[in-house]
């Protein structure tokens, strides 16, 4: 295969590798589900060794959740606001010229901290293809959501919810439980469930689903949607959108239209963008501003 470039996003429970050719253009891509969960320490090196040996002997480089402390190397944080020459010039290699680590960001107000590690690559790589502009707020939806204002094209501040991972626990470790079996879709009871979330009590909402639920007032159904719309439209009401605000959502389509719903229903207006190809713009920005 032609190429010039691996890219890996590396996440914690999942990666995906691109064969990247010298204009950026994805010449294969590759998924699977050895994110940073599955590789046993001291494991990292064999494991691009052997994406090699399938892609290509091409230089790589590294995004997400590899260069935490539970990854290769713990690389530093780049404080916001930051771009992605910032990102080029701050590389960690891991193999000299062969291998290196895209950094995460860090962004602080008082006491408050917060941090990415691969959203960056997307949130930059989307402004830089052109595919948001570049003063924006972009949202990218899953188990740690980041909400993320975009400044002059670089990230000037973010903010994450925990919505995907409460979900997840509300599913497994709660009361909740034996009722969150239904499938989750864009229906009447996920509306509902973004509507309650909007005007906040998410806790004694929360409560709600299983009482609603024994009092035949909500099909045990509709709990899961009910429920993810509850938490979805408490995130989004967070961002205090204003009326006719675009709001850009890097996401797959399922989820990104359920958070354009719930933003579409806050008065914003939502805007579903490829992650995909915001994570390649991003990564060849890095790797063509790192060469010149």
């Amino acid at each position: 295969m032609t190429g010039q470039l691996i890219a890996i996003d590396w996440g914690t429970t999942n990666r995906r590798a691109y064969l990247l050719d010298e204009d950026g253009n994805v010449v294969t891509t590759e998924r699977d589900g050895r994110g940073l969960l599955a590789i046993e320490a001291g494991g990292f090196a064999g494991e691009v060794a052997e994406i090699r040996a399938k892609l290509g002997d091409w230089p790589v480089l590294l995004a997400g959740m590899v260069g935490s402390a539970k990854g290769w190397v713990n690389v530093p944080y780049l404080a916001c606001p930051a771009g992605l020459d910032d990102l080029a010039g701050a590389l960690h290699w891991v193999e000299a010229g062969r291998t290196a680590i895209v950094p995460g960001l860090s962004y602080s107000q008082g006491v408050q901290g917060d941090v990415m590690r691969g959203e960056e690559v997307q949130l930059l790589g989307a402004t830089a293809a052109g595919l948001v502009p570049a003063d924006s707020l972009l949202c990218q939806p899953g188990t740690h959501c980041k909400w993320a204002r975009m400044e002059g094209g670089r990230v000037a501040s973010f903010a994450t919810a925990m919505t995907g991972e409460i979900f997840a626990l509300l599913k497994s470790h709660s009361l909740l439980s034996d009722f969150l079996t239904g499938a989750v879709e864009d229906g009447a009871a996920f509306r509902a469930g973004v509507a309650d979330g909007l005007s906040g009590r998410l806790t004694s909402l929360l409560f709600g689903v299983r009482a609603s639920a024994l009092l035949g007032l909500r099909s045990a159904q509709d709990s899961a949607a009910y429920t993810s719309g509850l938490l979805i439209g408490h995130d989004v009401a967070g961002e205090q959108l204003a009326a006719g605000q675009p709001a850009y959502i890097l996401s797959d389509r399922h989820l990104g239209a359920l958070y354009s719903a719930a933003v579409e229903m806050a008065g914003g207006t939502a805007h579903l963008v490829d992650s995909h190809a915001a994570f390649v713009a991003g990564i060849s920005h890095i790797w063509k501003a790192y060469q010149s």
